[in-house]
């Protein structure tokens, strides 16, 4: 059984820089067929975007996706883990701040990421939530996908 976050992590991080426009982070969410992204000034993690701060915090408020920045919109600090930190604290911190997903910080630098559906494979490999979280992406029109895990 894993015990060390980077046992369990996504290697690499997909980013966007705070001044991108929430255009550009749905193309490359789009693009890369996941819900969220970091949001990093030079190396350092300023924030997480995810889908659904674009639509709540942004589209349903009015704001223009073409002029509003990723930084203006995202969870900004966002909690981290380390890559040597225990599975168990990863799952804490999920816990206590309400997240589903957690960067992965290494001597200041993000290097990946680790879910809920990360963690859910560790603890229970035949649980429904980690079925799912294996499960290829489906993102045809009319298909919900993974969703957020």
């Amino acid at each position: 059984m894993a015990e060390l976050v980077r046992e369990v992590m996504t290697p690499g991080v997909v980013a966007v820089r705070p001044d991108a426009s929430l255009v550009e982070a749905a193309q490359l969410m789009r693009a890369q067929d996941i819900g969220d992204v970091v949001v990093a000034d030079g190396q350092e993690v300023v924030g997480m975007l995810t889908d659904r701060d674009i639509t709540v915090r942004a589209v349903a408020e009015g704001a223009d996706p073409l002029s509003t920045s990723a930084g203006s919109v995202c969870s900004a600090h966002p909690v981290v883990v380390a890559p040597d930190d225990p599975v168990v604290a990863a799952a804490a911190l999920m816990r206590a701040h309400a997240v589903r997903r957690l960067p992965v910080v290494e001597d200041g630098m993000p290097v990946g990421m680790v879910s809920l559906g990360d963690l859910a494979e560790v603890e229970d490999p035949d649980s429904v939530l980690a079925g799912i979280s294996r499960a290829e992406p489906d993102s045809r029109p009319g298909n919900y996908g993974r969703g957020g895990l």
